[in-house]
């Protein structure tokens, strides 16, 4: 029995490409490794292109350990940290500024408390 992993099949119309640990690759014969790599980069190029969204710079102030920290928005990791709210608040307003986006306000319980907009 042959071990191996399909080909994305979608875009590319290579059906039953299968790549076999003898290296061995069915493929129709009016096309070349290279137009067949070129279709593939092509279609996980598109495929990932169609999935994401444009990353914003909107900062948020959250609490974090004792103090507060400044996040941008959809990181894991923090930009800041800060002893008191307000500080953190107005380091948030000085980036936000800057990107043209907006500052989001979250209470000690997690809630957003405020949002400022600082873009059109």
């Amino acid at each position: 029995m042959k071990r191996g992993f399909h080909f994305f099949d979608v875009k590319l119309g290579y059906k039953n490409s299968i790549f076999n640990i003898d290296n061995f690759i069915t493929m129709p014969k009016d096309k070349s490794w290279k137009q067949l790599i070129l279709d593939l980069a092509k279609a996980i190029s598109e495929s990932l292109s169609g999935t994401s969204r444009a990353r914003t710079w909107h900062q948020h102030v959250v609490p974090y350990e004792n103090g507060w920290a400044v996040r941008r928005e959809g990181n894991k990791r923090i930009t800041s940290k800060h002893r008191k709210q307000s500080t953190a608040i107005n380091k948030a307003k000085i980036i936000a500024k800057r990107k043209k986006a907006d500052v989001i306000i979250h209470r000690a319980s997690g809630g957003i408390r405020e949002r400022i907009r600082y873009g059109d």
